[in-house]
Order: structure tokens, then sequence, then C-alpha cells
């Protein structure tokens, strides 16, 4: 199809764009320049620097670099104006895609490697990765020595399952850089490739040569990780960290593929490694971040006064130390390092003064709380600190002052209001008007009768009003429109396995939730939920025990009690019991288990 030529009037409104072809005509003039380096110029640029504005809807032009590549002799004829002020115009009007074809007709024509590089960088944008990629290969045929090309090209490739074409670009990657650093960015660069064992094969290939390089045999450990080929995965790291001895990275990787057997060598490993770089900073945050996870919190603390000594003013170190005390509830010392953090160049100072305003909340300190969360005033952040604001709120029992807080809220989106309407609820169960949160989303329903989050909330309150067919109902709508939540089959067949009620069918659902979300601790529970209902102990308290370990909740600690106790293990059960009620005294369903079994 023709495009009409611009008129008069719209060249005079886009005069600051006719500077730009200078360029051109400067080239046309001019002998071509000695070898770029490796990045290279905007697409067109004067020889007094100056660049054309970008297109309303494209991306940021390229930063100018002072020396210039070897460019060709480029004569402006009125073919390459109308085409160059076609792309232009077009991105300006929003037609991105019009533009990314106008600018890979010229890159075709011309064969300049500005103009293909913001063919490249429109056609992205565009998300036309054909025409990207097309435009990236000029872009390197004629500018054989820019790194940002060849690297853009064979990403480009890679994330287009193109990977034979990209094997030959990959190798001159390789080539280029005598560091070995390399091997690390093409960790990076093939992690996207959702084909594992190719990936693999691929890293294996390219690093063959390179059998000497750490960082060649830790892109092959990386590699057969992702591909679950565990063994191999261990042989290659622990190559990498004899031939790199102070090198971090193998060996907080050979403790994350031994945590998958247990706990105790991942942190037998980075103990031996502290022993001989004890300035090991990340180790040593990876090793008491183990600790934690492994309930071993006399020497986690430990592990954070150590860091804290060693980095006192590195803002990472306190982070981490901050979150990892509050974890081990360790509220006095979780206050200090953040509000330390408030003290140095912390930069994300909202998210410092929500776990500020957490740390008071779990400690019933509710001014302190409010005052937290209102000192978020904007950013990311602001919707969640105002809900939790209102619902500190409703834990001081002001109820209406919180809902109020609730509704003057401007909700920029229909997920905020979503999550607005889910907050009130969830304060009107906890002020035990489950009847009015049932009929607030029901009403929220009739307007977006399809929304996932809603429809699972609405089925949870039903099931505790007992309505258990609207409960079903509810589900099995959000699992034909949600097909991949794990949740929505999980509450399903926890709802049944409850009551007694189709154990086979519930058992099959939670199955398919586990298959989904294999991680999930109370998904685990509800597995060995429904086989202790199925008459299965054995297996139950397998489950049970591995989803007590991974979260210790009050109604985890109920059905592994429940289970140990009928199973004849009650100093164990009464153990577990004594434990939870201690954190959550308040909790009905554990009490209730315990009331149940101790007359």
């Amino acid at each position: 199809m023709a495009f009409p030529r611009p008129t008069t009037f719209g060249l005079i409104r886009l005069l600051p764009l006719a500077g730009v072809v200078l360029a051109f005509a400067a080239c046309a003039q001019q002998p071509q320049q000695q070898s770029a380096p490796p990045a290279a110029q905007g697409p067109v640029q004067s020889q007094a620097g100056q660049t054309a504005p970008d297109a309303a809807a494209a991306p940021p032009a390229p930063h100018p670099v002072a020396a210039k590549p070897d460019l060709p002799k480029q004569e402006l004829t009125e073919a390459v104006l109308y085409e160059y002020l076609l792309a232009e115009i077009a991105g300006q009007r929003g037609s991105v895609g019009l533009s990314a074809q106008a600018y890979a007709d010229l890159a075709r024509r011309t064969r300049d490697p500005r103009i293909a590089r913001r063919a490249t960088e429109v056609a992205l944008y565009a998300r036309m990765p054909a025409a990207a990629i097309e435009a990236a290969k000029i872009w390197y045929d004629t500018e054989p020595s820019s790194m940002q090309a060849l690297q853009t090209l064979t990403n480009l490739l890679i994330n287009g399952k193109r990977q034979d074409e990209a094997l030959p670009y990959l190798q001159k990657l390789i080539d280029g850089d005598a560091s070995g650093e390399v091997f690390l960015r093409l960790g990076r660069l093939l992690a996207n490739n959702q084909d594992k064992a190719l990936t693999l094969a691929l890293v294996q290939q390219l690093t063959g040569p390179h059998a000497n390089v750490a960082q060649a045999r830790f892109a092959v450990a990386q590699a057969a990780g992702a591909a679950e080929q565990y063994d191999l995965a261990l042989v290659e790291v622990r190559a990498a960290a004899s031939l790199k001895q102070d090198w971090d990275l193998p060996v907080m990787l050979e403790a994350q593929l031994l945590q998958r057997q247990s706990n105790a060598p991942a942190l037998q490993r980075l103990a031996v490694y502290l022993e001989r770089h004890p300035k090991a900073r990340e180790v040593r945050m990876s090793y008491a971040r183990l600790l934690v996870a492994d309930q071993k919190y006399t020497e986690a603390r430990a592990e954070f006064q150590t860091l804290s000594r060693d980095f006192p003013d590195n803002v990472d170190v306190v982070f981490a130390v901050g979150v990892l005390s509050l974890q081990l509830q360790d509220y006095a010392l979780a206050e200090t390092n953040f509000k330390r953090l408030l003290a140095l160049p912390y930069r994300d100072r909202n998210t410092v003064r929500m776990y500020l305003g957490q740390i008071a909340e779990d400690q019933k300190n509710y001014p302190e709380a409010l005052h937290w969360y209102d000192e978020i005033a904007s950013g990311d952040l602001y919707l969640r600190a105002q809900m939790r604001y209102a619902m500190v709120l409703g834990k001081q029992g002001k109820l209406d002052a919180a809902r109020a807080h609730l509704h003057q809220i401007e909700a920029g989106s229909i997920e905020a209001r979503v999550q607005l309407l889910l907050t009130e609820a969830q304060m009107l169960r906890d002020a035990n008007q489950t009847r009015a949160a049932f009929d607030l989303i029901g009403d929220a329903l009739k307007g977006t009768p399809d929304q996932p989050e809603l429809l699972y909330d609405y089925a949870m309150l039903a099931e505790k009003l007992d309505l258990v067919d609207l409960l079903e109902t509810n589900l099995k709508k959000l699992i034909s429109l949600k097909p991949e939540h794990a949740h929505a089959y999980n509450a399903l067949g926890y709802s049944l396995a409850e009551r007694n009620l189709r154990l086979p069918e519930a058992q099959v659902l939670i199955q398919k939730a586990l298959q989904l979300s294999p991680d999930d601790p109370f998904i685990i529970d509800s597995m060995g939920w429904v086989l202790y209902r199925l008459g299965d102990s054995k297996r139950a308290l397998e489950y049970l025990r591995k989803a007590y370990g991974a979260r210790p909740d009050a109604e985890i600690a109920a059905h592994l009690g429940e289970v140990l106790w009928v199973a004849g293990e009650r100093n164990e059960a009464e153990k577990i019991w004594l434990d939870a009620t201690k954190k959550t005294p308040d909790n009905d369903a554990l009490n209730s288990t315990i009331k149940r079994f101790k007359r």
C-alpha cells in the first residue's frame, strides 16, 4: 500500500526532526571514519552532536559516544528522507508497528548501523521479534566491532528459540573475552530458555574447550542444575571451586544443590568456606539464612552479630539482619537494624517503614504501627500501607473508622479496588461479622462475576457459613476460569476432606493442587489430612511433618498433633500443641482439637 507524502504543513510542524538528516549529508561528503569502539552511536546524528527527538511511543534513543564507527557514504535522497520521516511520525502518533516496518525497510536500503540499531529498538518495542532480528543482523554486519550489537543479536536469537543460528554468535562472544567473565553472562543470557536440556547441551558445547576456566565450569553447573541433572551440577560446581578457590559463587551454588538432600551438608560446606574466608559477606549471609531455615536460632544470632560487626554500614547486611531477626521474632534486633537503615543512605525507605510497622503491629504497639504506615505517603507501597493502617484500626476495635479509612482511598485500578474490598472483608471476618463480609463480596461479584480473587474469598466465606454447595459452585467456576489456580483445587479438596465427604475425589483435587504448587506447606498439610481421613496414618504423618517443618502454623499443628495422638505418639503431640499455643493462643481450630483429645 502506498502512503501519502507528508504535506508542507506537516513538515513545518515537525521541523526539529529535519535537522537529523544533516548526518546523511555529512556522511555523503566526508571520508569514512576509522574503526569504532563497541558501543554504536544513535541512528542519526549530526556533526554538532544533535539527535532527533525520539518517537513518543518508541524506546529512548541510544546514548551518543565520542568515537564513530565506520559509516557508509549515505546519499540523502528524497526516498531516504521520506521513509525516515514516515518512521518517526508513525512512532510519534503511536503506530509503532508502522514505524518498525518503515525503519526495517530503511535499514535494508541504507545498510547504516545507526539506522539498523534504531530499527532493532523500535521493532522490539513494537513486539516484532522477526523484524528485530533482521535489523540486528544488519546492525552487526555493518558494525562488527560493536559488542552491543553482537549481544543484542545473540539475545534475540536465543529468545526466539533459534539456538542453531545463535551458536556462532555465542562463540564470537566467548572468543572476544579472555577473562572468563563471558561465561557468567552466558548463563544469564540463556536463563530464560524454556528447554533446559537443550540449554545444557549448548553450554557444554560452548565451554568444552575451556575446561580449565572456573567460570566455564560454573556455567555448566548452573545449566545442569536448571535441567535437574543435580549430580552433574555438583561435579561441575566443585570443579569451578577447585579452579578458583577464593570465589564465593560456586560455594553458594554448591550449598543450594546440597540443600536438596538436607540442610546439614549445605551448612557444613558454607561453614568450611567461612573458616578460610571469614570476610565472605554473601556466603555468611547465606549461612545465616540457612541456619534460620534449619531453626538453629542461637547459631543464627551469632552470625548476625558477626555480620553487624564486620559490615556495620553495609546496607545489604543491615537489611538482611533486620529481615532475618524479624523471622526469629527478635523484634528488638530487627527494629534496631531497620531504624539504622533510615540513618544510612538506603534507597527503599518505604520498605523499611513497612517492616517497622509490622514489628510494632506484631507487638500490639498499635499507635507506633499507625505512625510507620502513615509515613508512607506515596509510591508502590502506599496502597498496602493504607490497608495495613485500616487493619490496625480494626484491631483497636475501631471498625467503623477502619472501613471509613478504606472507603476514602482512591483506587487507581480494578486490582486496587479488589484489594480494598478483600481487606474490608477480612476486617469484618476478624470482627466475627462473617455474614457481613459474605454479603460485601457477594455484592461486589454482581458487578464483576468472574473476578478470581473475589470468587475465591466468597467461597472461603461460604465455607465459614457452612454453605457447602455455594463453596463448591464458586470454586469450580474459579477452576474453569483459572485451571492453574492451585489454591482453588486445594480449598475444594480440603473442604470435602474436613467433612469426610467424597474422600477419593478430595484426594484427586489436592493431588492436582500439589502438582501445581509442590512446596506449599498448606497444600502439603491438606494431603496429609485427606490421607488421615482415608485411614493411611503413616503416609499422613510424612506429609504433616513436612508441612509443619516448613511452616509451624497453628492449624497444621492441630492436624499433626491429632494424627500423632491417634497413632499413640502422645508426648510428641502434646509438645507440638504446647509450642503452637504459645505462639497463637487464640486459634480456634487448635484449641478445639486439643479440647477434643485432652478432656
